[in-house]
């Protein structure tokens, strides 16, 4: 299995990792971060998150001819701070999150996470979860279409999409990828399909619901500062615009002294801000990686520290 891990190396550096440190792979992935965490680590211990059980299986092999001081926790990274505690760890060293979805989700066609190839509408990263892309497709009303597609897919052409989408699943159900990119096509005409590939759009919206990616980053992201100990790190890739906005929204808030107290000569410690934020613009992708790996075009990095 082949996959490029993004912004590896500004990703590690950015995490300054110690030896004998405490480090969080939030997104597992295929191993391609957690290798690079955990052949810097000799005393230290490295533990990753992932809610698909391909993706442990296949890390775990890799992760083995490396050493032995890791720890795979098959759970969405949501619940890091409890699974976490339930292993006695409630400070680490550093954190990191790719959020972006690994090329053998992609490449693997049953998924259904990729609108090049025909496959079952599912898109769940963790398979073991009810709700797929079928569900949202075949039973979400024409409001709730629309609204999804255009919060998270930022896709204009949203209300005439659903519309139709309603519309040819009451002649008969909409069961593969090639289906609902055909459907997409026929309601914005080819020429604006051939021009701004709502399809691309409509795919993020329908995966983001999916798997509820925006809430739980939201949920997760404080969590994390939390855990991290005077000095240590976090750092965040993301993939699209929704998932930056959060990230750097957070990042801001944590960073400043709350407005409430601004001003007063004695700043109560609840107020001072968490962290400091270690690059004022993301990090994006090198012209070399950008020519190895297309799939890094749309990747930012952003690094935070804990004060």
């Amino acid at each position: 299995m082949k996959h490029y891990s993004v912004l590896l190396e500004e990703s590690i550096n950015g995490l300054q990792i110690k030896e004998n440190g405490i480090y969080i792979d939030a997104t597992l992935g295929y191993g391609g971060h957690s290798s690079a965490i955990l052949k810097k680590l000799t005393t230290g211990h490295l533990y990753a998150f992932d809610q698909d059980q391909d993706a442990i299986v296949y890390a775990k092999e890799r992760l083995s001819s490396i050493s032995p001081n890791f720890t795979l926790i098959h759970s969405n990274f949501v619940a890091m701070k409890e699974k976490l505690a339930e292993l006695g760890i409630t400070q680490v060293d550093g954190i990191l999150f790719d959020l972006g979805l690994s090329s053998p989700q992609i490449d693997t066609m049953v998924r259904g996470f990729s609108f090049m190839s025909d496959a079952p509408l599912d898109m769940r990263m963790d398979q073991t979860k009810k709700l797929d892309a079928r569900y949202i497709v075949n039973t979400y009303g024409e409001k709730e279409l629309t609204a999804i597609f255009y919060l998270y897919g930022e896709e204009r052409m949203s209300y005439s999409i659903a519309k139709k989408i309603v519309m040819e699943r009451n002649k008969k159900a909409i069961n593969t990828t090639k289906e609902l990119v055909k459907i997409i096509e026929s309601s914005v005409g080819a020429k604006y399909f051939n021009k701004f590939h709502p399809e691309r759009q409509i795919f993020q919206a329908i995966r983001i619901e999916v798997n509820s990616e925006l809430k739980v980053l939201g949920s997760v992201l404080p969590d994390a500062i939390d855990l991290l100990k005077p000095e240590g790190r976090m750092a965040v890739i993301s993939f699209h615009s929704l998932e930056d906005r959060i990230v750097k929204q957070l990042f801001k808030k944590e960073s400043e002294i709350d407005e409430l107290v601004r001003g007063l000569p004695q700043i109560p410690e609840q107020y001072k801000p968490r962290i400091k934020i270690i690059n004022k613009k993301p990090i994006l992708p090198s012209e070399k990686e950008l020519e190895e790996n297309t799939r890094s075009r749309s990747a930012k990095l952003r690094i935070m520290e804990r004060i």
